[in-house]
C-alpha cells in the first residue's frame, strides 16, 4: 500500500506559466499540515480520516465521480489507469478529508484542501483558474483553498456535513490559518436564473469590500436573466454564510462541470466566540436541523 509521506510531486511549470506570470521561486520542503489520523463516533456511525494512502485518495476520487459525472453531468477527465475517477493536477498537492461509514467502511463523503505552500508548488489555486485573484495577493500565505467537497447521495444529511466541517475547524486552528477560499457550485441544469438570482441576493447582503473582489475569467452571462427569485443558497454555503462568509464576485462559468461557480472567503477571525467553541466540537456551518436537501448537498462543490 502506498503511503503518502507528503504532497510534494514535482512543480507543475505549465501551470505556473498560465497563471503566474511571474518567475516562479523553488519553495523549500515544508512539514506536512498537522491533521488528526481517525475520528470515529459511534453516535453518527461516522468516522472522519486524513488519507494518508493513495488507495484513500482513489476513494474519494471515485467518489467524486459518482456525484460530478454520474449526478450532475459533470465532463471530468479521466484517466487510462483509473476510469471512473475525478482526477486533476491539483489532487497529488492536497490533503484529503474523508468521512467514512462505520458500517461498510464505505467513503460517503470528502473535502480537499490546498495549503499556501502546495499552492506555491503547483502555481496557483484552483480558484485561480476561473478567477483573477490580484486583489488577494498580499493574503494568499494564509489562505487554504476548500474544493471538489461532495457526499454520497445516500448520506445527505446533518452528520456528513458536520463530521466534515468539524475536522475542517480544527485544521484551520491547529495550523493558524487565517482564511478559506473556495468556488460555491450551482449547477445550471435548472436553468441560469437560479444562479443569477442567488448571486443578486448575495450581492446585496454578503459581498466583500472592492479591494478583496475578484473578477471571473468566464463570466457568466447574467444580462437578460430573471434574478428576482426568491432562492435560498445550498445548505453549505449558507451556514458559511452565517459565519460571516463574504461572496468575492460575479459567478463564473464552469463549462465542464455546467455550473455558475460563485467565489467565497470565511475569515477564522469573523467566528463569533460561540463558533470558535464551536469548531472544537461540532461545526458552526451545519445542524441536523438544517441538512439542506439533496441538491443543497450537491451544489458546494468548491472547484
Amino acid at each position: 500500500m502506498l503511503e503518502i509521506a507528503s504532497p510534494t510531486a514535482p512543480f507543475a511549470n505549465s501551470l505556473a506559466s498560465m497563471f503566474m506570470k511571474s518567475r516562479q521561486q523553488p519553495v523549500p520542503e515544508r512539514p506536512r499540515p498537522a491533521v488528526q489520523q481517525v475520528i470515529a463516533d459511534d453516535k453518527t456511525g461516522l468516522s472522519v480520516t486524513w488519507a494518508r494512502h493513495l488507495s484513500e485518495v482513489r476513494e474519494a476520487q471515485a467518489l467524486r465521480y459518482d456525484v460530478f459525472a454520474g449526478e450532475m453531468g459533470a465532463k471530468l477527465k479521466t484517466s487510462r489507469d483509473n476510469p471512473k475517477h475525478d482526477i486533476d493536477i491539483f489532487d497529488d498537492f492536497c490533503e484529503h478529508l474523508i468521512v467514512r461509514d462505520l458500517g461498510t467502511a464505505q467513503v460517503v463523503g470528502t473535502y480537499r484542501l490546498l495549503t499556501p505552500v502546495q499552492a506555491k508548488r503547483v502555481g496557483c489555486f484552483y480558484t485561480d483558474t476561473e478567477f483573477d485573484l490580484t486583489r488577494l495577493r498580499g493574503q494568499r500565505d494564509s489562505m487554504v483553498e476548500l474544493g471538489r467537497s461532495c457526499v454520497h447521495r445516500d448520506f445527505r444529511h446533518g452528520g456528513v456535513i458536520m463530521s466534515l466541517g468539524r475536522e475542517l475547524f480544527q485544521f484551520m486552528a491547529r495550523n493558524n490559518f487565517a482564511a478559506m477560499i473556495g468556488c460555491a457550485s450551482i449547477p445550471l441544469n435548472a436553468g441560469l436564473d437560479i444562479p443569477a438570482s442567488l448571486w443578486a441576493k448575495l450581492s446585496a447582503s454578503h459581498l466583500a469590500p472592492v479591494q478583496e473582489q475578484v473578477t471571473p475569467r468566464i463570466p457568466l452571462r447574467l444580462e437578460g436573466l430573471n434574478s428576482t427569485l426568491d432562492v435560498e443558497p445550498p445548505a453549505m454555503l449558507k451556514g458559511y454564510l452565517r459565519l460571516g462568509t463574504k461572496v468575492l464576485g460575479p459567478p463564473a462559468w464552469d463549462a465542464d462541470f455546467n455550473s455558475a461557480d460563485i467565489p467565497v472567503m470565511a475569515r477564522m477571525s469573523d467566528l463569533s466566540p460561540r463558533c470558535r467553541r464551536s469548531s472544537k466540537s461540532d461545526p458552526p456551518c451545519a445542524s441536523q436541523s438544517d441538512p439542506g436537501t439533496e441538491a443543497d448537498c450537491l451544489t458546494i462543490s468548491c472547484g
